[in-house]
């Protein structure tokens, strides 16, 4: 089981970010001759109950989302993310790195090979909109009480989501 970095963001400009939990970023977590990893992708999230599975890229536009935590795995190709807003940090992504970006987490692509493909999906139960403004008071309050997921996106109820979470990321 791999262990995930985390990133911690303050508000940024417009963009929230989430108050005290950590987007956490698994590296390489399959060997990367796996043929299909965006199959495997989708049958890891779906497995671990997470739903609402797409496939696509990520918007070039910076946007968060209030009513979601989201995984993205990254089935192919490679990127430049922001992640964390305006002022947040700029992130190298690669085939077989998976992020979890809880809510109010800004993110964008800055660029991306022409063969990036991205994985992504919500926890039950939450779904995911799509705010390129700043948080009202109340947006701002769902997102610090969003639930956190019973299962990490990739190993389920004894991934290193569940833990890191549920310790308010480890501070």
């Amino acid at each position: 089981m791999k262990q995930p970095e985390t990133l911690y963001f303050p508000a940024s400009e417009w963009v929230p970010n989430h108050p005290f939990l950590p987007v956490l970023v698994y590296r390489q977590i399959f060997e990367l001759r796996e043929r299909d990893r965006a199959h495997v992708f989708e049958r890891l999230f779906s497995d671990s109950g997470w739903q609402g599975l797409w496939r696509n890229g990520i918007f070039s536009y910076q946007h968060y989302h209030v009513g979601a935590h989201e995984v993205m795995g990254i089935a192919e190709g490679k990127a430049e993310l922001l992640i964390g807003g305006p002022g947040g940090a700029s992130l190298d992504v690669t085939a077989g790195d998976c992020l979890v970006l809880p809510a109010g987490t800004g993110h964008r692509r800055i660029s991306a090979s022409a063969d990036f493909l991205v994985i992504g999906g919500y926890p039950p139960g939450q779904h995911a909109d799509i705010e390129t403004a700043a948080a009202t008071p109340g947006e701002l309050k769902i997102i610090a009480s969003l639930p956190i997921p019973k299962n990490d996106p990739l190993y389920g109820a004894a991934g290193p989501l569940v833990s890191l979470w549920r310790e308010g990321g480890g501070r």
